[in-house]
């Protein structure tokens, strides 16, 4: 009798821009990779399936194996959008053709390659912002329930600020800085204009004013140090509210990460360590979890 091959670990992050999908052997060995577009199920199961299917089949073929390989993978796949009523159900009835496959969010992946399968919590601070953990078998989450009614600290969130300031003070109702003038100048110095603006923006389009933000809070601009001292003290919050929940350790993730730490609290500073891995290695360390490995 042959051997049976050795078991193969697929891994992937499936988000609301793209889906990267990367193949290894149990020594981590990266054997191939492959992307593709947006893979949330809030663009529907069948599409969602369709962009995971699409680079899990680019990493197998940059491997050198063909689809029928694929009954010796075990596939670990994190999802944006696992958190909508019945998503996780509808998921696990498809029928698939790997050896195992675990589904989770995108967030829990994320976590889990941060810390190496050990005990830890994520924030999130990009677009949006929120806190994620995992202790023992309990998944833990704080905030980010989406945009306005959550997800402060985050870019959108300062991008509102922002524009909510810049028109106070076209009123005159507070002095009107450097930061205040460029956010006016986006508006022609127009109200209805930001209002026409807000009819069609989406948070993704509120985040367009953060980096503007951070660089004026930078350079000294009073109301821009306002405004990120105060989506720091909500990402302090964050924080400290997944150390209390029991995760020993926090990374930040996210494109305003790296800008909003050094406004963090020293104590919320003490907490943080660098990722350890991504979030694609997150699913392959969930796929082997499955497989008991």
């Amino acid at each position: 009798m042959s051997a049976a091959p050795e078991p193969l670990f697929l891994g992937v992050d499936g988000g609301g821009t793209g889906c990267r999908a990367r193949l290894e052997d149990r020594d981590g060995t990266v054997l191939g990779a492959g992307i593709a577009g947006p893979a949330s199920t809030r663009l529907g199961l069948d599409q969602a399936m369709a962009a995971v299917e699409t680079a899990c089949l680019a990493a197998l073929a940059e491997a050198g194996l063909s689809f029928d390989t694929a009954a010796h993978v075990h596939c670990g796949i994190g999802l944006a959008g696992m958190g909508r009523k019945g998503a996780r159900e509808a998921l696990e009835a498809r029928p698939h053709p790997f050896a195992s496959i675990a589904f989770a969010s995108d967030g829990l992946v994320a976590c889990i390659g941060a810390h190496s399968g050990l005990d830890g919590g994520i924030v999130i601070v990009g677009t949006g912002t929120c806190g994620l953990g995992r202790v023992g078998a309990q998944e833990l989450r704080v905030g980010g329930y989406g945009f306005p009614i959550s997800d402060e600290g985050s870019g959108a969130d300062l991008g509102l600020q922002a524009i909510r300031l810049a028109l106070r003070a076209l009123d005159g109702r507070i002095d009107r800085t450097a930061l205040l003038t460029d956010v006016l100048s986006r508006f022609d110095d127009d109200p209805f204009e930001a209002v026409a603006w807000m009819d069609r923006a989406t948070a993704t389009d509120y985040a367009t004013f953060a980096p503007l933000v951070m660089r004026h809070a930078d350079n000294g601009d009073p109301v821009g140090r306002r405004i990120v001292q105060g989506a720091a003290e909500q990402v302090d919050g964050l924080v400290r509210a997944l150390v209390e929940r029991g995760a020993p350790r926090i990374a930040l993730i996210g494109g305003l990460s790296s800008a909003i730490e050094p406004w963090l609290a020293p104590d919320v500073r003490r907490r943080l360590k660098p990722l350890d891995g991504d979030a694609v290695s997150g699913a392959i360390r969930l796929a082997q979890e499955r497989l008991g490995g």
